[in-house]
């Protein structure tokens, strides 16, 4: 079995959702509030009534439990009153509460073996392995983020597209970025508990860090099989490899219709490969995108054909967008390679869908929002989970292969 190791803060807090009249006037912000009777946290809620209050309470003793307290939500309802004073609390419903002690404990691995000799059978995520304060936010948001980034690796090795050795890095991955959000949360944690001492520019600091946390957006992934080292990072600056895709607006070009890059995807457990034009690339047959789509359409080192099974759609493993530089109106489909207009399905009908312009009308230009080399474009590959695998230079078509040939089994 594996052991949750680490200590309790001794801190209680309680957490209610109330509906209440109160003549606060930032009620409906996001607020830490720091006093000598206490600190709250004020989250609200949605519906534009509810709001949710984390209420500090007495320390607890070096053995004492919160649940040995007996504290009720009255005690929370006048903890609250007493730091808000002199605003007023009149808390007319409680829809829920609870107390709890903040507690940092973490497992140093998340599977059954310590060998990478040995395949993993056996995963645990969630509270099973991590536990921290509430107010990280980050309870059920790292839980699902622990089984998000499990699910499309065990399918990927069940469906024996992928190697057994991928199921690896689910632990590596995520007891790495767990023990980073433990760090940062027993300092959060910490600091909100620290009646008036604490510099109100550097609790804004760690206050604005825990939001990019809670929005997924903390997580940096280290160099791995399934995440590449940074050497082309300039390509696409906007892009950190080992971080989540950070999408942007663009037109699509088939009908005009303005869209984000990022949404286009869905949970499928297909690998995206966002390939971003240099300029003057439509004129380029050798090179760039054109060249890209020759080198996955035709050649025996294309992870395209190498790991696409037969009888399946050309994009049922490997999904391929296009975005070129060039105003939407300036493109041409028909002319463009037919990796970029797939046949799919029992009618082999064509997918338009799958090419991209910047949206100039709206002044949303995704080559400058997400530092995109204009010159050269970049080739963003995307993993299932939609976290930035590699950024490559368009022709580096060996390393490609390479990087799939790592993990991946073929097909053919």
């Amino acid at each position: 079995g594996r052991q949750l190791v680490g200590d309790s803060a001794n801190h209680a807090w309680g957490v209610m959702d109330v509906l209440a009249v109160t003549d606060f006037p930032d009620i409906r912000h996001k607020v830490a509030i720091q006093s000598d009777k206490g600190n709250i946290l004020i989250i609200p809620r949605e519906g534009g009534y509810l709001t949710r209050l984390y209420v500090e309470m007495d320390k607890l003793g070096s053995d004492e439990r919160v649940a040995q307290r007996g504290i009720s939500a009255e005690q929370l309802i006048e903890a609250a009153q007493q730091v808000l004073h002199p605003y007023t609390l009149d808390v007319k419903e409680v829809a829920w509460w609870s107390v709890y002690e903040i507690g940092q404990r973490i497992c140093h691995k998340y599977d059954n073996t310590d060998s990478l000799d040995e395949h993993p059978r056996v995963f645990i995520a969630g509270d099973a392995c991590h536990t921290h304060s509430p107010k990280a936010g980050q309870g059920m948001n790292f839980s699902m983020q622990d089984t998000f980034n499990l699910g499309w690796k065990l399918a990927s090795v069940l469906r024996q597209a992928c190697k057994p050795e991928l199921l690896h890095s689910y632990s590596a991955e995520r007891q790495v970025v767990a023990q980073e959000l433990i760090d940062f949360d027993r300092e959060w944690a910490t600091m909100f508990s620290d009646r008036g001492g604490v510099d109100p520019k550097v609790f804004q600091q760690y206050f604005e860090q825990h939001g990019r946390f809670t929005a997924g957006l903390g997580t940096r992934y280290k160099a791995s099989l399934i995440s590449g080292e940074a050497g082309h990072q300039q390509l696409a600056a906007g892009y950190p490899v080992g971080m989540r895709m950070h999408s942007a607006p663009v037109l699509r070009v088939c009908d005009a219709r303005p869209m984000h890059l990022g949404h286009v995807a869905q949970a499928d457990g297909r690998w995206r490969l966002y390939a971003f034009a240099g300029a003057n690339d439509l004129q380029d047959e050798q090179g760039g995108v054109l060249g890209l789509c020759r080198f996955l359409a035709e050649s025996p080192l294309s992870p395209v054909l190498r790991y696409t099974p037969a009888g399946q759609d050309q994009d049922s493993v490997f999904d391929l967008r296009a975005i070129f530089q060039d105003r939407h109106d300036g493109i041409a489909l028909d002319k463009l390679p037919g990796i970029l207009r797939p046949q799919r399905g029992k009618y082999r009908l064509h997918d338009m869908e799958k090419v991209f312009a910047p949206d100039y009308k709206s002044g949303s230009d995704i080559f400058a929002l997400r530092g995109i080399d204009r010159a050269a474009g970049a080739l963003v590959v995307v993993r299932p989970d939609q976290y930035v695998a590699q950024v490559l230079p368009l022709n580096a078509y060996a390393e490609l292969a390479a990087f799939f040939d790592g993990f991946m089994i073929s097909a053919r």
